[in-house]
């Protein structure tokens, strides 16, 4: 019973360990933002600020939005009939964390996400998901 029993504790570890703390960065001079209007944006919902999206090959990518509870395939259709009404354009998808961070420092309208231990003083962080 033991045994079993440890054999749960360090699977759930192992498992919570996996997830990233996904974090929404910006400019030092942008405001916070709640989870909705994250989610909201980010799926094209709402506009007003330019977004960053990181590769579809990313796990950070599938990880953010699940946490906003969606997968990539819902998203890759939700944006895809966006786009094509003309309603709104896509996030620029750039290479990888870095990049995000380059161009959310650069312009205080751009908003993307990262892994929280990616955050350095170049970012605010907006809302941690």
């Amino acid at each position: 019973m033991k045994k079993t029993i440890s054999i749960v504790v360090v699977g759930l570890l192992l498992s919570s360990a996996a997830l990233a703390d996904v974090v929404v960065v910006g400019n030092p001079a942008a405001a916070a933002l709640t989870k909705d209007q994250v989610s909201d944006l980010f799926l094209g919902k709402t506009s007003g600020m330019k977004l960053v999206d990181q590769p579809e090959s990313s796990k950070i990518k599938a990880e953010f939005y699940g946490k906003l509870g969606h997968d990539l395939s819902q998203v890759k259709a939700t944006w895809s009939r966006l786009i094509f009404t003309g309603k709104a354009q896509a996030p620029k998808e750039v290479s990888d964390s870095a990049a995000v961070k380059k161009a959310v420092a650069a312009d205080p309208t751009t908003i993307g996400y990262i892994d929280k231990s990616e955050v350095d003083g170049t970012v605010k962080v907006l809302s941690t998901l």
